[in-house]
């Protein structure tokens, strides 16, 4: 059993989102794309937003993270350079990617 916590921080406050579950690589990307949609909807309330996938894919030499998330009934994607072997970071990222258009109304 794993558990990720991922705090995002504005100006003026910290939002955090937690999940839960298996801890095992498989999985651990999920967790933290959880963990940071719970935290995203900490900040924004009003979101309503559905992680669908996460994945890792090459690109050429590159590593990247993937994510699809449902935001009121449209799929948006997001990527993110995977650094020093390790997807955790990117998929918080590929997360964030996938609403950066979103977030800016926020």
């Amino acid at each position: 059993m794993a558990v990720v916590e991922v705090t995002l921080t504005t100006v003026h406050d910290r939002h955090t989102g937690r999940a839960e579950g298996d801890g095992d690589p498989v999985h651990r990307a999920r967790l933290v794309g959880e963990a940071t949609l719970r935290a995203l909807q900490a900040l924004a309330p009003g979101l309503s937003l559905d992680l669908r996938a996460v994945a890792t894919s090459e690109l050429g030499p590159v590593k990247i993270a993937l994510a699809q998330v449902r935001e009121n009934g449209h799929d948006l994607v997001g990527s993110a350079v995977v650094r020093g072997g390790d997807p955790v970071m990117a998929t918080a990222k590929a997360v964030l990617n996938a609403l950066n258009r979103k977030l800016t109304e926020v």
